[in-house]
């Protein structure tokens, strides 16, 4: 196996098969509107995505969300323009819906907004405080089974000049739409980023982006890692425990973060997408000049990677699904 694809082990080439691609789907040099999210929904094969910060000739900061239909060649990209301050991850929510990040603005609430995947894209403001404090940046999400959303919430924002000074650490946190119950369930981070759940949902991964500040500096001494809890019940209620370094990204630092369904690990890093085992252990390497933000499945072992200026599609052995969707 050659590049782009890095096989650290012999596991690695039963997830991307003998003939592995790598096909560029869309570009953009104006701006890198590839950067986070990647929702993708199979009944219309269409891709949302959010773009890195855009910054005008006045100082104002935006982020883009396009809309991709998958069903032509080439690929269409339209912007859409949903009320969503600074939109970062995302999820899929319910058939029509996505469950967007909102980072926010200096006047505009940071937290989950849920947007119509139908024009005209109607949105709303699902939760953005916790118990009245607001939140710094909501960064990613993922939705468990019974309902309850888990999100991040670091403090980018501010360090990067639209949110006012934080009134939260760093956490991770876990609301009930149903009640309105919302708790933090972890702390401890630098900058907690993307988060998912293995597909048993009995781990919760998170990775820590601390190495890399919002106003762009630089610390190797700091953590750019994926941590790993157990999520157990106590007195009838979730608790992460058992917290311990899963994996150390060897380039840059691990941001988005997603399972197959054998419960291998993919997170993207500084060289690209990199797949560990449910173990821990690098299996491999999917090598993307510039790195990868976020990324997520589609179908039939295929992968959107967002590459800031470029999407990309990188087609595994059919059979590998991921573990959101299960397709």
């Amino acid at each position: 196996m050659s590049q782009p694809f890095e096989s650290h082990s012999p596991q690695f080439n039963t997830i991307v098969g003998s003939s592995p691609t790598l096909a560029l789907l869309a570009e953009n040099q104006d701006y890198p509107f590839a950067h986070e999210a990647g929702v993708f929904f199979p009944d219309t094969n269409n891709l949302y995505i959010t773009s890195n910060r855009c910054i005008d000739s006045d100082g104002n900061q935006k982020v883009h969300i396009t809309r991709v239909d998958l069903n032509t060649e080439p690929v269409i990209c339209k912007v859409i323009t949903p009320p969503i301050p600074m939109g970062n991850g995302g999820i899929n929510y319910g058939k029509n819906h996505v469950l967007f990040c909102a980072q926010g603005s200096m006047t505009e609430p940071s937290g989950l907004y849920r947007m119509s995947t139908e024009p005209p894209y109607q949105t709303e403001l699902l939760k953005a405080d916790f118990l009245n404090r607001p939140f710094n940046s909501v960064n990613d999400v993922v939705v468990h089974s019974d309902g309850s959303v888990w999100f991040t919430d670091p403090i980018y924002g501010f360090e990067q000049g639209y949110r006012p000074t934080p009134s939260l650490p760093n956490q991770v946190y876990r609301w009930c739409p149903d009640t309105g119950a919302i708790r933090a369930v972890a702390d401890g981070f630098g900058r907690p980023n993307g988060i998912c759940f293995s597909p048993d949902e009995k781990a919760v991964y998170i990775t820590d982006t601390d190495r890399v500040h919002g106003d762009g500096t630089v610390n190797d001494q700091r953590v750019s890692s994926i941590y790993a809890f157990d999520v157990t019940k106590i007195h009838g209620e979730p608790f992460l425990v058992n917290r311990r370094l899963f994996a150390m990204a060897a380039e840059g630092i691990p941001d988005g973060i997603k399972c197959d369904c054998n419960g291998n690990v993919y997170s993207g890093c500084g060289d690209g997408i990199n797949v560990w085992s449910p173990g821990g252990v690098l299996l491999g390497r999917i090598l993307i000049e510039g790195g990868i933000a976020n990324f997520c499945f589609g179908k039939g072992g295929e992968i959107f990677a967002l590459n800031e200026h470029k999407l990309w599609r990188v087609q595994l052995r059919a059979d590998v699904k991921g573990a959101l969707l299960g397709i």
